[in-house]
């Protein structure tokens, strides 16, 4: 019997993981229904009231994702409103789920990265992950990568998917 040889250890592939650059920080949603009559209409007066009555200094240094949970039709400045007054305490801020506030976390974050490390190296893009990375997030990956890389897969290097090769 041979000596076996752990050939995924001893492999030149870069591991790009997406787990790695996970924003750190408190997410929260704000969902605009809670302060509708019933959850569909939104009566100025009393959603301005239920406004200045929220505390919103509990999103201090946050990531606040705005939505509405129910069909609701209201107009556009009723989510704006929301994010004037959380403006001097969060983070960041978005409209919509907190998957879309990840997402958006990780299109800034992987559009200002230096790809050039992985010039002309076999990449893989880790699939599994304990965060919750948002699919954007694994498409941007790979759309800034493939300029730089000879090679992208998707997956674990014992069980990856071939993505992309240069010609």
């Amino acid at each position: 019997m041979g000596e076996i040889v752990n050939k995924v250890a001893n492999s030149t592939l870069e591991v790009f993981d997406l787990e790695d650059y996970y924003p750190k920080g408190i997410r929260s949603q704000i969902d605009i229904s809670l302060w509708l009559l019933e959850g569909l209409l939104l009566k100025e007066k009393d959603f301005r009231a239920h406004l200045q009555e929220h505390d919103w200094s509990q999103y201090q240094d946050q990531f606040v994702a705005i939505n509405c949970s129910t069909d609701a039709i209201f107009p556009a400045w009723a989510s704006i409103l929301v994010a004037i007054q959380l403006a001097p305490f969060a983070k960041k801020i978005v409209n919509g789920t907190i998957e879309d506030l990840d997402a958006t976390l990780y299109e800034e974050l992987l559009s200002k990265m230096d790809y050039s490390a992985y010039e002309n190296k076999a990449v893989i893009i880790k699939g599994c992950s304990k965060k919750p990375v948002p699919m954007r997030a694994y498409l941007l990956a790979a759309k800034n990568l493939q300029p730089f890389a000879r090679s992208i897969m998707y997956g674990e290097a014992c069980s990856a998917v071939p993505l992309f090769k240069k010609k």
